[in-house]
């Protein structure tokens, strides 16, 4: 494929606030103003043109683009010079003739499930637009469902997933999203450095183009043949009725034999994750706090976590390895294992002050970022016609084989436009 020579520096589109917002009551339960404003050139926060002539790719802006500054979706970077290195990741996209067209936009500091971000901008959902985006690869979501009418388009992008960023986007704005097992695709060069939780993956239209891009961000992916019977264990979780119809609907659409399954450390497999994230952010971003930058919204999250103690955090990593066995079990007397994506539908962008209820959106994808299992987003939609995602979790490594299997399971007609 032939390269380009040169980079064209386009649009800068961070923002600023006008006002900081007060906040009032339980500072933990603030997430955001009651009516924020999604605008539909809020998906990408820095346009460029880098890279050969193949297929285009937007990069959240928590992974480094070298020369370009990485901002985390936060004004507390809002100074950061250009990156010296590529991410790992990016520079294996480019050496395979990707064309990276932009930094999309993200929740603050990847640390927020809404994708509302009211320095960056708020990415409107192009297909559900009175719902949140998601987050915290808000912006990677929305440049995917917007397809042709994106600005710029794109064939796929990237996201990070430490507790459902990449998974819940994908449902909200009914795309397909990987998160990809943990370790398997090089996090140099995404931020923050260290977590034990946090992976790269695709986001696409079409489940053929997941495989596409894993293929291209790891040479050692080879996609499968779909299989010809497959067996999955349906896990038990309590979720809104109408989710729970729809993903049996989707069952039964396909020819696929299914199993009960219980996972009995599951919720607190989430609260682990909740422990561990906690920690993990408190030493990447702690010295924030104090500054001006930081929305209010993260910066309460943050000071939420000082108190994390050792005791604590042994006892999340003891119910990381009880949670993992759980899993990896499971996975010995079925080929995936089914869950909806989330518990409920999406709430409306006006409906996000309270932000653990928010916060419960991840009840069904965090505790996969703990057992380090991959995990992939199907789009479903209820019969209200709301957004809604089947999540497949497949074997730890298993990426490959997973994608198979969901073939086995896509709706009918996914939408690739």
């Amino acid at each position: 494929m032939k390269a380009r020579g040169s980079m064209r520096r386009r649009t800068i589109l961070y923002h600023s606030p006008s006002e900081p917002r007060a906040l009032t009551g339980d500072p933990d339960l603030q997430d955001s103003p009651p009516t924020p404003e999604a605008t539909d050139d809020a998906a990408f926060v820095l346009r460029m043109d880098l890279g050969g002539d193949g297929l285009r790719v937007g990069i959240k802006d928590s992974i480094d683009i070298a020369g370009y500054p990485t901002r985390a979706g936060s004004a507390a970077f809002a100074d950061a010079g250009g990156a010296q290195h590529h991410a790992a990741v990016v520079q294996a996209l480019l050496d395979r003739g990707c064309r990276i067209v932009g930094k999309t936009n993200m929740h603050e500091l990847a640390y927020g499930v809404t994708g509302i971000n009211r320095w960056s901008g708020t990415p409107k959902n192009p297909r559900y637009p009175d719902r949140i985006p998601g987050g915290s690869s808000s912006g990677s979501a929305v440049a995917v469902a917007a397809g042709a009418r994106g600005d710029p388009p794109v064939d796929f992008t990237l996201g990070t997933d430490t507790g459902g960023s990449i998974r819940i986007p994908a449902a909200c704005c009914g795309v397909y999203g990987l998160k990809t097992s943990y370790g398997r695709i090089s996090r140099d060069g995404v931020h923050p450095a260290v977590s034990s939780l946090d992976c790269v993956g695709p986001f696409a239209r079409s489940l053929a183009m997941i495989e596409h891009a894993m293929a291209l961000m790891d040479a050692s992916f080879a996609p499968c043949a779909p299989a010809a019977n497959i067996r999955v264990g349906v896990v038990n979780v309590t979720a809104d009725p109408g989710i729970v119809a729809t993903l049996r609907a989707a069952l039964a659409r396909t020819e696929v034999a299914s199993v009960p399954i219980d996972l009995p450390s599951l919720e607190d497999a989430y609260a682990a994750g909740l422990t561990i994230i906690g920690a993990e952010n408190w030493s990447a971003y702690g010295h924030l706090v104090d500054g001006p930058g930081l929305g209010d919204d993260v910066r309460m999250r943050l000071l939420g976590n000082r108190g994390i103690s050792r005791e604590a955090l042994a006892a999340a990593e003891r119910c990381r390895t009880i949670f993992r066995a759980e899993v990896d079990a499971a996975l010995e007397l079925v080929d995936a294992l089914v869950l909806p994506t989330l518990p409920i539908v999406p709430p409306r962008l006006g409906e996000t002050a309270d932000a653990r209820a928010v916060l419960r959106l991840t009840a069904f994808v965090r505790p996969f970022n703990v057992s380090g299992h991959p995990a992939l987003s199907l789009p479903l939609e209820t019969d209200a016609h709301l957004p809604a995602g089947l999540q497949l979790v497949g074997r730890r490594g298993a990426d490959a084989a997973l994608c198979a299997a969901a073939h086995r399971l896509v709706p009918p007609s996914p939408r690739e436009h």
